[in-house]
């Protein structure tokens, strides 16, 4: 079991943000505003799913969960909060958030589903978000420029998920899920997850008037398919999900550890485990 510590960051979000906040890169910009843009019904979704998980529980498994279970519900309650003050700071940018409804017609499909598949799929997708902070937090160059108080809220996320990687998946395992399903959820929120973020960066980028600009590709595809581009470096860890042996815990935690204990002054700690 992992201690998870609840935190509130100590950053200015009433004041608006630059339209091209990430180092004055349009591609960059639109794209972690995409990213930004699933956060929050996302997050609600991973903590219901996790609060129904552990009521699912026999009581003498549930006492085994119920600290990080809390943890991670308080940290991604504060995502899912600081989320939606960065989001509403693009739609005054005229940005349109086509994610959200589409996430939301999923998950209503989802309601006559078990809750174990609600944790598989959570476990996927916590597993996609640790792969992202992995690489934030070890690829500097992906908020290079970045507006310093941007930056600061995506590292934090970035180490938060990083430190509740497991949380989901040991739930889905102490649920009793198998490995077909764990690897034919996987592969779905995989479809979802790259096609939807593809989508709505280019719905971005379009609204922006950066999508006809040569230098707005160029960007990208360094960005995604440079040398140590995004997509490239995430080839090897989204694999190892496919591992029999694979667990999230596997996944180097160092760089996390590393961002929060050099940037404590950034956040107060307001929960700790019971």
């Amino acid at each position: 079991m992992t201690d998870l510590v609840v935190r509130r960051l100590l950053v200015d979000l009433e004041t608006p943000l630059p339209r091209h906040w990430n180092g004055g890169d349009a591609f960059r910009t639109a794209w972690f505003n995409a990213l930004s843009m699933s956060f929050p019904v996302g997050e609600q979704f991973f903590i219901d799913s996790v609060r129904n998980g552990l009521q699912a529980l026999p009581a003498e498994q549930r006492a085994r969960f119920e600290a990080e279970a809390r943890g991670f519900i308080g940290q991604e309650a504060t995502h899912r909060r600081i989320h939606g003050l960065f989001n509403a700071h693009l739609a005054t940018q005229g940005l349109v958030n086509h994610w959200e409804p589409r996430a939301l017609r999923r998950m209503k499909r989802l309601e006559d589903v078990n809750v174990r598949a609600w944790v598989g799929v959570t476990a996927a997708t916590e597993h996609f978000t640790a792969i992202l902070a992995e690489y934030l937090l070890t690829n500097p160059h992906a908020l290079l420029g970045a507006e310093p108080r941007l930056a600061t809220l995506w590292l934090w996320h970035a180490s938060e998920e990083s430190e509740h990687r497991s949380t989901a998946f040991d739930l889905y395992k102490a649920l009793g899920g198998d490995e077909r399903w764990r690897l034919r959820l996987f592969r779905m929120v995989t479809v979802y997850f790259l096609t939807d973020v593809l989508r709505q960066t280019v719905n971005n980028l379009w609204r922006d008037r950066s999508f006809w600009r040569i230098g707005t590709w160029t960007s990208g595809w360094r960005f995604l398919l440079g040398r140590e581009g995004l997509l490239r470096a995430m080839v090897g860890p989204w694999r190892r999900y496919l591992k029999p042996d694979f667990h999230p815990a596997q996944q180097d935690a160092t760089p996390a550890v590393q961002w929060l204990h050099d940037n404590a002054a950034q956040f107060e700690v307001v929960g700790r485990p019971a």
